[in-house]
């Protein structure tokens, strides 16, 4: 299962995760202590690039303090990490989202983040049927899979957050709320970043987390977030903003 996933989608936004061979030499710490690992091989050509001189691979964890916005952008690693951080800068991120993240240890893949490929695409590349974890009524902490332990980064209740509280599917903008728009703005006196005029999702998906960045640095009392249709990659948007809002 793993080998044809690799094989539809890497390089590419598509992590794998596996059972550790015994005696792996990653230290157990990169994976939480769990009897697993996330791999991923990426399409950039500059991480391509710094991965030929790594030939075992490299260990890292997100470009951001744990919890808050994602980096799209050099300067956003910089704000949340320091700018005496060393920096391969390779420009802003294409995609704008995170990976989608797929549990292939079993016969039946569970996808625990759902990213830029969709559980469509990789339903249909596989011609599989792909499972979600379910959360239980009355867990506020994490989403449950086969064990009941946090599986995959993105799975906490909030994730992706501003600092700024994000009102979601808002039909009107209060005052001292900025508008995070998507099509047709809502009439607004404060400030208003555009995910897409044109409803386009992968735009939207692109702008998502660049646009935030920017509204969180504005003194706000909140920010308003227009309706994301949750079609597709629509979905992943959404997430991360119900995230970012709990």
């Amino acid at each position: 299962l793993a080998e044809r996933l690799a094989a539809a989608f890497w390089p590419g936004p598509l992590t794998l995760v596996l059972e550790r061979k015994p005696g792996s030499s990653v230290h157990a710490l990169a994976s939480a202590g769990l009897p697993s690992l996330a791999l991923r091989v990426p399409a950039h050509p500059l991480t391509q690039a710094l991965l030929s001189h790594f030939p075992q691979g490299l260990v890292a964890p997100s470009a951001n303090p744990s919890g808050r916005l994602s980096p799209t952008h050099p300067e956003h690693v910089w704000a949340g990490l320091g700018k005496q951080l060393p920096l391969l800068d390779g420009g802003a991120c294409r995609l704008g989202l995170e990976s989608s993240i797929l549990d292939a240890r079993g016969s039946q893949p569970i996808l625990l983040r759902e990213g830029v490929l969709s559980r469509e695409k990789l339903s249909a590349a596989l011609d599989i049927q792909i499972h979600t974890p379910i959360r239980p009524e009355g867990n506020a902490e994490i989403l449950e899979t086969a064990e009941p332990r946090v599986q995959s980064p993105g799975q906490l209740l909030r994730h992706y957050a501003p600092r700024h509280p994000l009102r979601l599917d808002a039909q009107s903008v209060r005052p001292g709320e900025a508008l995070l728009a998507f099509g047709v703005p809502l009439a607004s006196t404060g400030s208003v970043e555009q995910l897409s005029e044109r409803e386009d999702l992968n735009e939207a998906a692109a702008n998502l987390f660049a646009a935030l960045h920017r509204l969180d640095a504005l003194e706000l009392s909140g920010i308003a977030v227009m309706p994301i249709p949750q079609l597709g990659i629509g979905r992943a948007i959404y997430d991360r903003l119900k995230r970012g809002a709990a």
